[in-house]
């Protein structure tokens, strides 16, 4: 799809209709989020659709972007205001995030986040830096 927008709109829109999955093209089967930061710079909504594991009751995405050399834009956000909403499954709720750039709990949640998603392992060594990553804690 030439568009990029309106590819996010028809996979958000089927995710709505299928409880959080995708059954389709190539995210078919992946534990997808719709996540909506506040823009670091501009102070408006920017969503992002991600790939999440799990940590307890805490959700866990990486600032990974598919192995490119700089950090997706989402993270910077997330660092300026960590307040988000989070779509997953059948539900929407409110989240803090916590940006975890290095030290044994990001390795830990690293790993844990490579061994539920292993299509993620050649990422660090793809994108030459070390990967953040990001938990996502309920509020209330």
């Amino acid at each position: 799809m030439a568009d990029p927008k309106a590819w996010e709109d028809q996979l958000i829109a089927e995710m709505r209709a299928n409880d959080g999955k995708v059954t389709q093209g190539p995210l078919a089967g992946h534990p997808l989020m719709v996540m909506t930061s506040t823009g670091a710079k501009s102070g408006e909504p920017r969503r992002a659709i991600l790939t999440y594991s799990r940590d307890g009751g805490d959700y866990v995405v990486a600032g990974t972007a598919g192995g490119a050399p700089t950090t997706p834009a989402w993270v910077h956000n997330l660092e300026a205001d960590p307040h988000a909403s989070v779509e997953a499954g059948n539900e929407t709720f409110d989240a803090t995030a916590t940006v975890i750039k290095d030290g044994p709990e990001r390795d830990r949640l690293w790993a844990q986040h490579v061994e539920t998603l292993p299509w993620f392992a050649p990422y660090p060594e793809q994108s030459g830096r070390v990967i953040p990553v990001i938990r996502l804690s309920r509020v209330g």
